[in-house]
């Protein structure tokens, strides 16, 4: 990925791109003492180093994209997958985060493929920051593989379904790097208040929440997009937009999750008008192969169209910050 966007002063480039070849990640949190775009009295900007690069990710600072398949499957895979993005986040002048899971340990049933399993992605995770210069960010399920990915990735994120887990999100919270954590299916946005005092009581505040769509009876999801400036406010914490498990219908196909793709466009493109720090986006070249959540992830074919449309209007409700909405 090369090239910063223009004029943005958010992206430093290095050689080999917007992120730089180092395997050595420092993150850092710096608070910006200006007009939140989505409401209250500042924005929290956490800053993700890699090499000589770092990337600036703020509700109020051009999008950022958390991208990737949703589990490994192989090194090859990993890489060529990581390698197309990586390109066409170049062209779009857009920040990427490299986003695959080694374990799906969350699936519905027990006989669905769950990853390649932390001891293989180690490595690959390893790989990808190195040769190719992207951060990378996966899930964590269970307290000790915190510290074992630490040296590997760039952020660890929380699952939905365990975002209320003290002792996962204290020990992630430990290893210093950028916790990102989704707002469970049964939580009111506010709430995540409360996750996030966890998160920052315990010494680290370098977090993201993330929204992912509230249940809605059975085996559906809805996204109320109040919920994106209310977590802004009542967090404090950069805002990232789950476009993809959005759509998803959890245990809808009775022994796997089905999904809706053919709306992912349509939550992205509301999401950005709403205003907010990052797109979290699940991608395959062929979705309806994948071994985990095909149904709600988009071509890698069709991503860039996708995309241009969402940074056209990310742009645009940026640079109408007056419109905050009425009190």
């Amino acid at each position: 990925m090369s090239g910063p966007r223009a004029g943005s002063g958010r992206i430093r480039a290095c050689r080999g791109g917007v992120f730089g070849s180092s395997s050595d990640s420092i993150v850092a949190v710096r608070r910006r003492r200006k007009e939140n775009f989505l409401g209250g009295s500042g924005d929290n900007v956490v800053t993700l180093s890699l090499g000589a690069s770092r990337l600036e990710i703020g509700n109020h600072l051009p999008l950022t994209l958390f991208a990737g398949p949703c589990a490994m499957e192989s090194r090859a895979h990993a890489l060529e997958t990581a390698a197309a993005l990586r390109e066409m986040a170049g062209r779009l002048k857009l920040g990427l985060v490299y986003k695959t899971s080694f374990d799906k340990a969350n699936r519905t049933s027990a006989g669905s493929v769950r990853g390649v399993g932390i001891e293989a992605a180690l490595p690959v995770f390893a790989e990808i920051r190195e040769a190719l210069g992207l951060p990378v960010v996966t899930d964590v399920h269970e307290r000790e593989q915190c510290a074992r990915l630490a040296p590997a990735v760039d952020v660890l994120q929380i699952p939905a379904f365990l975002c209320r887990q003290t002792d996962l999100l204290l020990a992630a919270a430990a290893t210093g790097l950028i916790v990102k954590v989704k707002k469970g299916q049964f939580l009111a946005p506010w709430d995540m208040k409360n996750v996030v005092a966890k998160l920052k009581g315990a010494g680290n505040p370098r977090v993201l929440v993330t929204e992912r769509g509230a249940s809605f009876g059975y085996n559906t999801l809805v996204s109320d997009f109040r919920s994106i400036p209310i977590m802004a406010r009542e967090t404090d914490c950069p805002v990232v937009f789950d476009a993809t498990h959005s759509v998803q219908q959890p245990g809808g196909q009775g022994a796997t999750s089905g999904g809706e793709r053919e709306f992912v466009p349509t939550l992205a493109r509301a999401a950005a008008a709403v205003g907010v720090a990052g797109l979290f986006v699940e991608t395959h070249p062929d979705p309806d192969k994948a071994p985990s959540d095909g149904p709600n992830m988009i071509p890698m074919s069709r991503l860039e169209t996708f995309l241009k449309e969402v940074i056209d209007i990310d742009r645009l409700a940026k640079a109408r910050r007056s419109l905050h909405g009425f009190s």
